[in-house]
């Protein structure tokens, strides 16, 4: 893996950040969404762990160091277009801040579904 040939790769935004979505690696559950400069994800492709770069306090935070809800990487993947990573993780403890499992267990919604059959 050639680390700066990925970061060359990686379509970042204007601040600097690329979205990086955290999936289960065995249910392919979408855990969470955090934010990466270019550091947090060479730190997260090469020390095994899933880094972010906070916007709010300016300043990296390695998944797990306060809380112990740790993010072990197992895989990791650029969009078609470059502009989104997924890493694929084993999720120790709970993945959202607020405590719940994932993120996106905090505030479902109801969309309406369409059968296209």
């Amino acid at each position: 893996m050639d680390i700066d040939d990925i970061l060359t790769r990686t379509r970042f935004t204007a601040a600097g950040l690329v979205p990086a979505i955290i999936q289960q690696e065995d249910t392919r559950e979408v855990l969470m969404m955090g934010w990466m400069d270019a550091e947090a994800l060479r730190r997260t492709l090469t020390e095994g762990r899933v880094t972010f770069w906070s916007r709010s306090r300016q300043e990296y935070w390695r998944k797990g160091d306060t809380s112990g809800n740790v993010q072990y990487v197992r895989g990791a993947a650029l969009d078609c277009d470059g502009d989104t990573v997924l890493v694929q993780v084993h999720q120790v403890g709970a993945a959202c801040h607020t405590g719940a499992h994932s993120c996106f267990d905090v505030d479902p919604l109801a969309p309406v579904v369409l059968d296209q059959r």
